[in-house]
C-alpha cells in the first residue's frame, strides 16, 4: 500500500471520516494515494482541492481526454506507473476504448504519423519540457500553444496540469504507494461540487 502507516476506512473518525466519506468509491474503496494523507488530513484537503481545481473543473480549455492524455504522459515521463494506470483508465473511460487509450498513450514524443493531433503533441512537447528541464522554460515555449489555439487561460490551465502530476507523481513515488488492486478509472464529476468518485 504505502511505506508509512496509513489509516484504514474502518478506523477513521473526526476529519478524516468526513474525507473518506467524500472520495471512496462506489464500492467503499479509498485509493492508496489518498489514504497515504491519511496521518495529515490538512495535505488531503489540499490534494483534492488542487486535484478537482486542476483537472475536473469547469471552465477548462483541455478536453477530458486531453487532461488525461497530458496526466498519463507527464506520469510516464516521470516514472509513476500508478498514476499512469490510473490515467490511461481514465483516458479509456473518455475515449470508450482501453486499446485506443493504450495506443495514444504509446504514440506521445513519437513522429506525426501517430494518432495523436497536432494540438496534442503541442501539449506533450510543452508538458515534456516543463517536467524534464523546467529551468529551461522560455516564452517562446507558449507561442507553440498559441499556434495551437490555447488561449493564456488554457496556457494556464495545461501548466496547472503538469505541475498537479508533478506533485502527485512525486508523492506516489517518495512514499512508496502501490495500485493493489484499486478500481481504475473512477473520477468526480466536473459539473458537481465535492470529490465523490464515480
Amino acid at each position: 500500500m504505502t511505506w508509512i502507516k496509513t489509516i484504514d476506512l474502518n478506523d477513521v473518525e473526526g476529519e478524516l471520516k468526513t474525507l473518506y466519506d467524500q472520495v471512496k468509491t462506489p464500492s467503499g474503496h479509498i485509493d492508496n494515494i489518498l489514504k497515504a494523507h491519511s496521518l495529515r488530513p490538512r495535505t488531503l484537503v489540499a490534494h483534492l482541492a488542487l486535484y478537482k481545481a486542476t483537472i475536473h473543473t469547469k471552465p477548462n480549455a483541455l478536453s477530458p481526454r486531453e487532461r488525461e492524455l497530458v496526466g498519463v504522459w507527464v506520469s510516464r515521463l516521470n516514472g509513476c506507473d500508478y498514476c499512469v494506470e490510473h490515467h490511461r483508465a481514465g483516458l479509456a473511460r473518455h475515449l470508450g476504448s482501453a486499446r485506443l487509450a493504450l495506443e495514444l498513450s504509446a504514440a506521445i514524443g513519437k513522429q506525426a504519423s501517430t494518432p495523436l493531433t497536432q494540438r496534442e503533441q503541442a501539449l506533450c512537447a510543452y508538458a515534456t519540457k516543463l517536467t524534464k528541464t523546467p529551468a529551461q522554460m522560455e516564452a517562446r515555449d507558449l507561442d507553440v500553444l498559441r499556434n495551437a489555439g490555447l488561449d493564456d487561460a488554457g496556457i494556464l490551465d495545461l501548466n496547472q496540469i503538469v505541475a498537479y502530476f508533478a506533485y502527485a507523481n512525486r508523492t506516489v513515488l517518495g512514499l512508496g504507494v502501490s495500485i493493489d488492486g484499486e478500481p481504475l478509472g473512477l473520477h468526480p464529476d466536473e459539473n458537481e461540487e465535492g470529490f465523490k468518485h464515480q
